[in-house]
């Protein structure tokens, strides 16, 4: 196996438990909104989508349906996403030339 592709394994192992974390964090905020308690607060929900978590921020919101009224949390999550997936899509180019 090539340097390349154990990089890659990594990477895409890194951002499966990122977005696992983040999708627990969005459906967890929402259930702690519903029942009236101290909630996460919108800075680590953010954090958590731009470290690598964007797709289970994003499944999160849609399944939880929560935060989708606030554009911010769009656009930071969508560009996030975009970033996220265009390294992994060139690291997997790299590890199969």
């Amino acid at each position: 196996m090539t340097y390349n592709k154990i990089i890659l394994i990594i990477y895409a192992s890194y951002l499966l438990f990122a977005s696992i974390i983040s999708f627990y964090m969005f459906a967890k905020d929402k259930k702690l909104a519903i029942n009236g308690r101290e909630r996460i607060k919108e800075k680590s929900l953010l954090e958590s989508a731009c470290i690598g978590g964007a797709l289970g921020a994003l499944i999160g919101r849609i399944i939880s349906h929560h935060k989708t009224e606030k554009k911010y949390f769009s656009i930071i999550i969508f560009i996030s996403l975009l970033l996220q997936l265009s390294i992994l899509a060139l690291m997997i180019k790299l590890a199969l030339f």
